[in-house]
């Protein structure tokens, strides 16, 4: 994934701009000042101000800005891609190689026992995070 794509100013101002939106339409609606947990949960809500929010009885669409999946849970995440036909992330995803390292010795001895174990785990989240167009952070980074 390149580190700046030619429209990156532009979807980054519209991000901004939709968030502002969202915490503003939740705000008149909940009536009360936000706290910065609710801010960024109601920011995020798909078509703010028009979906129902009530406690206990309302499901909310969200659309969050960005995915970060750790190594223990991202290979179900991108198998469910392979099996719904999912041809790429839709907001910048990445995978991140740290869940599975186990603390016994120390830094070096516990990365490489992990890497050692774990090497057919790491291999197929490289591979398929390439395959989705998500970034990878190894074991270690």
């Amino acid at each position: 994934m390149p580190i700046y794509e030619p429209d990156m100013l532009e979807r980054i101002e519209s991000t901004y701009q939709r968030l502002s939106n969202s915490v503003a339409a939740a705000r008149k609606k909940i009536g009360h000042p936000l706290t910065l947990s609710q801010k960024i949960f109601y920011g995020h809500i798909s078509q703010s101000g028009k979906q129902e929010m009530d406690r206990n009885d309302s499901y909310l669409e969200l659309t969050p800005d960005r995915v970060a999946l750790q190594d223990a849970t991202a290979q179900m995440t991108l198998l469910q891609f392979e099996l719904a036909g999912i041809e790429k992330t839709l907001v910048p995803t990445t995978v991140h190689c740290d869940h599975l390292i186990q603390a016994r010795v120390d830094s070096t001895e516990d990365l490489r026992k992990a890497e050692e174990s774990n090497r057919e785990v790491y291999t197929f989240l490289k591979s398929a995070a390439a395959r989705y167009g998500a970034g990878f952070w190894a074991p270690g980074s």
